[in-house]
């Protein structure tokens, strides 16, 4: 999901999306990975997030709520919200779960509470977007979503995440975010 929203905020004329993860954690809560993964995206860090221009927020579903890993970093960002550094720039979350009624909607809420505290312009998927009145499989109003049950996105799915991304690239050069 997260190459899809990316493919969206790359289709901008002159906008970049740069794709990131963060590390597993231990059952106490403590960052228990390598400092840079074997494979896939790096891990994130608060320079990332005091740098981006937007913000796209992904999250697997455990029990209605984003992952543990997840949470764990947004609770170390008190210094980009002491200082302001998210404030009016836009965000989007997405998510996706094993199971249909998985809590895919109460996953993505509450990804978006730590996104207002942080003074986040939170953008969701309008029902102008066709594939959201379209779709069998997953996809909301409140972000992209998709029932994992060892199937692959469906086409819906991945237009809703590039609609997402665009959506989010738009915002920011509306609202004249631009590089430092």
């Amino acid at each position: 999901m997260a190459n899809h929203v990316a493919r969206g905020v790359e289709s901008v004329s002159g906008v970049e999306a740069v794709l990131r993860t963060v590390p597993e954690l231990s059952p106490v809560c403590e960052q228990t990975a390598d400092a840079i993964p074997e494979q896939g995206a790096p891990y994130a860090s608060l320079e990332d997030l005091n740098r981006c221009h937007g913000l796209a927020l992904g999250s697997p579903t455990h029990f209605g709520n984003m992952a543990a890993p997840l949470k764990y970093f947004i609770d170390t960002s008190s210094s980009a919200w002491m200082s302001g550094a998210l404030v009016n720039k836009p965000a989007g979350v997405f998510t996706s779960t094993s199971s249909m009624h998985g809590g895919q909607e109460s996953t993505l809420l509450s990804m978006m509470l730590p996104l207002l505290h942080h003074g986040m312009v939170l953008l969701g998927l309008p029902y102008s977007e066709a594939a959201l009145h379209e779709t069998q499989t997953g996809g909301t109003p409140y972000g992209p979503s998709h029932v994992a049950n060892n199937s692959r996105l469906s086409d819906d799915e991945k237009t809703l995440c590039r609609a997402l991304g665009a959506r989010l690239a738009n915002t920011a050069r509306l609202l004249n975010i631009t590089a430092d």
